[in-house]
């Protein structure tokens, strides 16, 4: 059946291939994936899946189902895009994996029952999609999730970094800035003394935590006094519980800002990424099937970087993030180098490797029920 699955892929390499680079070469950012979306979709109900378009209240979610009962296995599939920089994620590449590696086990859903079923999630970018999909039941009858991504190792998965969004405005009065800057209370100087703060706070964090964050307004012109500013700031952590610590500790740099100029601060934390809890037990059927298609993965690194709203899945079902080689080391995601080669020919080779790794897994697991439930198992006993 594994070698049904490869030769489907291969099948259809010319068809995933194509699809890839139309979304590719048709960038979305987030919750606009219109094109895309109707591209994934019309793929699958053409190869026999059953399509819920616009699924827990976001239109440019979807559902495609193929197959009856138990398992139930979710390939995720993203199909945002950056501002500006386009696919520079290979969420082009991530999406037809999905639709592909579907399509390619559908003779294993004949042969064992249960269900393969594509979830299309929009806004992983920027703002995490699959948190409100999580939140509203989109994995409550699935098994086991899978999502692979492109990216400059082989992973049978990654990890993630939890992670919190920060919005922050701060109000003072305007004023001539030369002719009477006694009146003013400069926002602007608040915005400044809260990065100062952040940036002592810093160096007092742990190894794997990171705060950072951009100025959105600084003020309308150079000699007037800012009354109003405004920034967006990500607090991450390994874990859930020393985020809470540090979101505590962020916050103050905004406070004692205020107090020490007197302007009033408004903020809301909101967008909360969970860490991705790593399934070991799907991760290893993973990572034998990686290895089949030619891929050997490096051992699941004990340190993450990013943050994905892969991790929300991950704490309510089963999940493996797999990444498959596209770039050398040296090339990081969101760049116009990763951006290229999210359609070149080593991008190709990573779509159509990582559907015949998904597909195969798809295999393992709707043949072997005890297979899925120790991976659940696992599950529970992590959770």
């Amino acid at each position: 059946m594994k070698s049904i699955v490869t030769k489907n892929v291969d099948a259809q390499s010319g068809k995933l291939i194509a699809l890839s680079k139309k979304i590719h070469d048709n960038p979305e950012t987030g919750f606009n994936e219109v094109k895309a979306a109707k591209w994934l979709c019309e793929y699958l109900e053409t190869n026999g899946f059953k399509v819920e378009h616009g699924i827990c209240r976001l239109p440019t979610a979807f559902r495609a189902t193929y197959g009856k009962g138990k398992p139930a296995i979710a390939l995720m599939a993203e199909y945002d895009a950056l501002p500006e920089i386009g696919h520079a994620c290979g969420h082009n590449i991530i999406c037809t994996v999905a639709v592909g590696a579907a399509v390619a086990a559908k003779e294993a859903v004949d042969r064992y029952s249960g269900r393969v079923i594509v979830i299309g999630t929009p806004a992983e970018e920027m703002f995490g999609g699959k948190i409100i999909m999580a939140e509203r039941g989109a994995f409550k009858d699935i098994d086991i999730a899978m999502i692979v991504h492109p990216s400059s190792h082989n992973l049978s998965s990654a990890r993630a970094l939890a992670c919190v969004t920060l919005e922050v405005e701060f109000f003072g009065k305007a004023a001539h800035a030369a002719a009477r800057p006694e009146e003013g209370i400069n926002a602007l100087e608040s915005m400044i003394l809260s990065f100062n703060g952040i940036n002592s706070l810093r160096q007092h964090i742990r190894e794997r935590a990171r705060v950072h964050g951009i100025i959105t307004k600084g003020g309308d012109a150079p000699n007037v006094v800012p009354d109003h500013t405004a920034g967006i700031f990500l607090v991450r952590a390994i874990d859930e519980a020393y985020i809470e610590e540090l979101k505590g500790k962020v916050l103050k740099c905004f406070q004692a800002a205020a107090k020490a100029t007197g302007a009033r601060l408004k903020y809301a934390w909101k967008d909360y990424y969970s860490p991705i809890l790593v399934n070991t037990t799907l991760a290893g059927v993973m990572a034998a099937n990686m290895r089949a298609v030619g891929r050997d993965p490096e051992p699941i690194p004990e340190k993450a970087s990013g943050s994905s709203d892969v991790g929300n899945v991950s704490a309510v079902v089963p999940t493996i993030h797999p990444e498959v080689a596209i770039v050398p080391r040296n090339i990081g995601l969101h760049s116009p180098e990763f951006r290229d080669a999210a359609v070149s020919a080593e991008g190709n080779r990573g779509l159509l490797d990582g559907a015949k790794a998904m597909g195969m897994t798809a295999v393992d697991l709707l043949a072997d029920k005890k297979l899925v439930a120790n991976i659940k198992k696992e599950f529970t006993s992590a959770g």
